[in-house]
This record gives structure tokens, sequence and C-alpha cells, in this order.
């Protein structure tokens, strides 16, 4: 094997490992956190900061230029359309006049 192709396996690896990090820690957020506005923030961290780093990942692992572009068309329309969906479930959530709860001692 060459330098070049052990360094990419590497790097891949590192963004996928970071990934699913990051997609175990914001699911288990969603589970544990209590009330909608943390539950959401969870939300966000799984879907913005996982998903980019497991593309990443499979990018880096993509042979082919086709593969490679799909791959790039997904993170993009998921970069776009995952905080979307975010701001518009908060923004139906304070009209509905759903306020954050306070944490009491």
């Amino acid at each position: 094997m060459e330098i070049f192709e052990i360094l990419l396996n590497v790097l891949s690896w590192i963004f996928v490992l970071v990934g699913s990090f990051l997609m175990v820690l914001g699911a288990i957020g969603i589970l544990r956190f209590h009330g909608f506005w943390a539950r959401l923030h969870a939300a966000s961290v799984i879907e913005s900061g996982g998903m980019i780093f497991l593309l990443a990942g499979m990018c880096l692992q993509a042979g082919d230029f086709l593969i490679f572009f799909k791959l790039a068309f997904i993170g993009l329309f998921l970069f776009i359309t995952g905080p979307t969906s975010t701001h518009a479930l908060a923004s139906a959530a304070l009209l509905d006049r759903s306020k954050p709860k306070k944490e009491s001692n």
C-alpha cells in the first residue's frame, strides 16, 4: 500500500468514528434530556455534526467520482434541510406559546 492510501484510510476512519460518536451521543441526549427544547438541540447536533463527519468519511472512501458526487449531493441536501426543519419546529413551538421550562434546584 502506498502512504497516500494509508493516510486516506486513516483519515476516513477517523471521520466515520467521530461521526458515529456524535450520532450516539445525540441519540442518548434525545432519550435523556427533559423537555422539547433540549431534545431539539440534541437532534440538531445529530443532524449537523454527525452527518457531516460520516459523509466526509464515506466520501474519502469512495473510489468512483460518481459515488463521491452522489454522497456530496446528499450531504449538501441534508446540510440545507436539517437546520431548516429544526428552525421550523422551533418556530412552531414558539407560536404555540411553548416556553422553555426553568430548572428547579
